[in-house]
């Protein structure tokens, strides 16, 4: 490293982001944790393991191929072909993916992108429990966080990528890149994996089907409000010279800057987080008449809807926003349920997918004529730009594969569990954990009164 200054600035970065990422990792703990709190007692543990096999299957296809899909496919296939330059630099076997001491960014920040593949196929997994086979989730964790969302990253979340260039596109801390293809992705799959049982009455009434541990789903959710927090760090690049963007941003101060290389700072988006999440909390609170879980899920979902521009809101602004897109979210899910008879167990699809949509429009109305990155000749953010954006993150990278591929697995079998094995559990019929612990402990029981018995003799 040249000179003190790089060599400081150098390890700061490094080490900023793997402390985002270790905060990220919490994020997904309050997934499992809310999960199973959702869940029913008898899939407990099938639920815990297919979160679980997300870590390492989405991790090793991250690394062979997801990672190159976003340094090669920010003008792919609409305005050029693949970047060969920055795609090669990035594969598996390149320098930059493995130990040295020449490139200390490189792994951590691929780190904090690979939690983002995590968050995505999580939100997945929420929406379709007690009900799909591991495989079949596995086969979509991988798609959803290897492939989909990372499309759409090197798309409109890359500094270069044609939606941000020639769209206007702005997703600051990605409304639309994670969430709203997430929930649409969910859509698509509960679509065809159709209900649990027992969720609609015979004339199609919905019924409540109540988390089974309140107390593990609340602190499942603030795991996640704190692992969201260190996202909105990790979307950042902490401190970057004036020079590095050819001169776009004057004077010789360093600075913070955001996804696409815009100034932004800490300060602006610690307003605005907490702000979004004060402002979809109270909003859930109100309109779902103090139901705990929506009041919950209010929050998040009034981040989401903030994210999109929260690098440019006023604080005020942010609350307002957020609270607009939890009151949509909260009446399309249970018009969503009551019209098509639709099974979103966590409401994944109304908290990350619709608020993310809805949050996208909203920041291109609002943002309208800001500039949507510091390069010259970039399109300015616009509402057009920005809804154009929501279609294609919810609808055409997110609900359509899904749809497909779902159909795909049903017409083999291969989606959903069997009926008996829904009424029996999963955790009976493919884990078989309380199944043996049972029968242990009748043998123990057994040995016992064996060993009492002779004693007595």
């Amino acid at each position: 490293m040249d000179g003190n200054l790089n060599a400081l600035t150098t390890v700061f970065v490094e080490f900023y982001y793997w402390v985002t990422v270790v905060f990220m990792f919490l994020i997904h703990v309050g997934f499992c944790m809310y999960e199973v709190g959702a869940s029913r007692r008898r899939n407990h543990m099938h639920t815990l393991m297919k979160n679980v096999m997300v870590i390492p299957l989405v991790t090793v296809t991250f690394f062979f191929f997801g990672w190159w899909i976003y340094w090669a496919f920010p003008m792919f296939p609409f305005f050029g072909g693949l970047n060969h330059e920055m795609g090669n630099a990035n594969l598996p076997w390149s320098e930059t993916m493995g130990t040295n001491l020449q490139d200390r960014i490189s792994g951590v920040f691929w780190a904090a992108f690979l939690l983002f593949s995590w968050t995505a196929a999580s939100i997945v997994s929420g929406a379709v429990i007690e009900r799909i086979r591991s495989s079949a989730l596995w086969v979509h964790a991988v798609l959803i966080g290897s492939v989909w969302w990372i499309i759409d990253a090197a798309w409109g979340w890359h500094y270069g990528g044609w939606m941000v260039k020639y769209l206007g596109y702005h997703d600051a801390y990605a409304s639309g890149v994670i969430h709203a293809i997430a929930g649409g992705y969910a859509l698509g799959v509960i679509m065809v994996l159709g209900p649990r049982i027992g969720k609609f009455a015979a004339d199609g009434t919905p019924r409540d089907i109540p988390p089974h541990n309140p107390w593990m789903l609340t602190i499942g959710i603030f795991l996640i409000y704190t692992g969201f927090w260190g996202f909105y760090a990790a979307c950042n690049v902490p401190a970057i010279s004036p020079e590095v963007i050819d001169g776009q941003i004057t004077g010789t101060t360093w600075t913070a800057t955001n996804i696409y290389l815009a100034p932004t700072s800490l300060s602006a988006i610690t307003f605005n987080f907490l702000m979004s999440l004060s402002g979809g909390l109270m909003a859930a609170y109100v309109v779902s008449k103090g139901d705990a879980f929506w009041t919950f899920s209010g929050g998040l979902a009034g981040i989401i809807t903030a994210s999109a521009g929260n690098d440019l809101y006023h604080p005020i602004q942010a609350m307002i926003i957020a609270a607009i897109g939890v009151v949509f979210a909260y009446k399309l899910h249970y018009w969503v349920e009551r019209k098509f008879k639709l099974d979103d167990a966590v409401g994944a699809v109304a908290v990350h997918g619709y608020a993310g949509f809805i949050g996208l429009v909203i920041a291109g109305f609002v943002l309208w004529g800001a500039p949507s990155s510091p390069y010259e000749g970039y399109a300015a953010i616009n509402p057009l730009g920005n809804t154009i954006g929501a279609v294609i993150m919810f609808g055409v990278l997110g609900f359509l594969p899904a749809f497909i591929v779902a159909k795909i697995q049903s017409a083999m079998g291969v989606l959903r569990i069997p009926e008996e094995v829904e009424l029996q559990g999963l955790d009976y019929a493919e884990h078989h954990a309380y199944e043996d612990a049972k029968a242990g402990i009748i043998e123990a029981n057994k040995a016992l009164l064996a060993s009492k018995g002779t004693a007595a003799k």
